[in-house]
């Protein structure tokens, strides 16, 4: 089992509104089109990493319909204690492997995470990401091998030092919104009108 985590704890300090709520195209939020394409790429179980207090995300995810929000109180000391809390919110004997991607990447498809899951199952790499025309970007997903060194990873790296020290495999997919990250307002405008 895959079970997905989406990391929206951050600040959203350069943006300067949280990032979760904002409009994509047909008014979805960030939050609500990435939970629509996980849920019809096939994953079951996906919870949403929030910031302590986040009322409105929370309440934004519970109209959704479809998945969890688990809150992150050490969401100050970096995005890798996010997914932490995620992984410990979804780690069961049954899973062998978790989807991780960002709130602030809205734009992926329902296939994109069909085809990452079913290459995750056959792949020998501990670590398989999307990429698009040669660019990783995200979804990106750990199997259980690394999970115990994401646990222990400095959290001043993050995940990165994980990845770099393990074998990655790079999926691509005809989908540019693994690489569409949006952190600030020309990022937002850039993509809400691509």
């Amino acid at each position: 089992m895959i079970p997905a985590i989406v990391l929206a704890a951050g600040a959203s300090t350069r943006m300067g509104r949280p990032k979760a709520l904002l409009a994509t195209t047909g008014n979805r939020t960030f939050v609500r089109a990435i939970l629509d394409s996980l849920r019809d790429g096939g994953l079951a179980d996906i919870v949403v990493v929030t910031r302590p207090g986040d009322t409105a995300l929370d309440a934004e995810i519970a109209a959704a319909g479809f998945g969890r929000p688990v809150i992150n109180p050490r969401a100050e000391d970096g995005q890798l204690t996010s997914l932490i809390a995620g992984l410990n919110a979804v780690d069961t004997p049954e899973v062998h492997a978790v989807l991780v991607t960002l709130v602030d990447v809205p734009l992926v498809t329902p296939s994109t995470i069909r085809t990452l899951c079913a290459r995750a199952m056959v792949s020998p790499a501990p670590v398989v990401r999307a990429s698009y025309r040669g660019r990783h970007g995200h979804p990106v997903i750990f199997k259980r091998a690394v999970f115990d060194a994401l646990r222990t990873a400095d959290p001043a790296v993050g995940a990165k030092a994980v990845v770099r020290a393990a074998q990655v495999e790079d999926v691509d997919v005809d989908d540019p919104g693994v690489g569409e990250d949006v952190d600030t307002p020309a990022d937002y405008a850039r993509v809400i009108t691509r």
